[in-house]
């Protein structure tokens, strides 16, 4: 089933974990938005910028890391995803709290490891 996901922390750095989750949700069938602060592309997808607003989105996989998050709040919280993952090194109990008195659902857990064992 396709999950429209917005990644958020974005980086055309191959390297980075937000570039390969953005390629293995892309080989799994879901639709992608990558959301960073530079401009750039992950392969054939250009990194949005701007805080686009993005409508229908199941979730939201974050990989901003707390100390720059704050900026992202109200953003997160307007694109109102289904579910927030918190990928490793993003934890952050203020932000967990305001998603889920949004209705937001929380998971801390690794997007690309969920993909792997099936339980995205």
């Amino acid at each position: 089933m396709n999950k429209a996901t917005l990644i958020l922390g974005a980086s055309e750095n191959p390297e980075r974990y937000s570039y390969l989750a953005t390629e293995k949700l892309k080989k799994y069938g879901h639709t992608v938005y990558p959301v960073g602060v530079r401009a750039g592309k992950i392969k054939d997808s250009d990194i949005l910028l701007n805080k686009p607003m993005i409508e229908n989105v199941d979730t939201l996989s974050l990989y901003v890391g707390p100390k720059n998050q704050a900026e992202w709040y109200d953003y997160i919280l307007q694109i109102k995803p289904k579910r927030l993952i918190f990928n490793p090194g993003t934890e952050n109990a203020e932000l967990q709290r305001l998603a889920q008195n949004a209705g937001i659902d929380c998971v801390e857990a690794c997007t690309l490891v969920m993909l792997s064992v099936g339980t995205y």
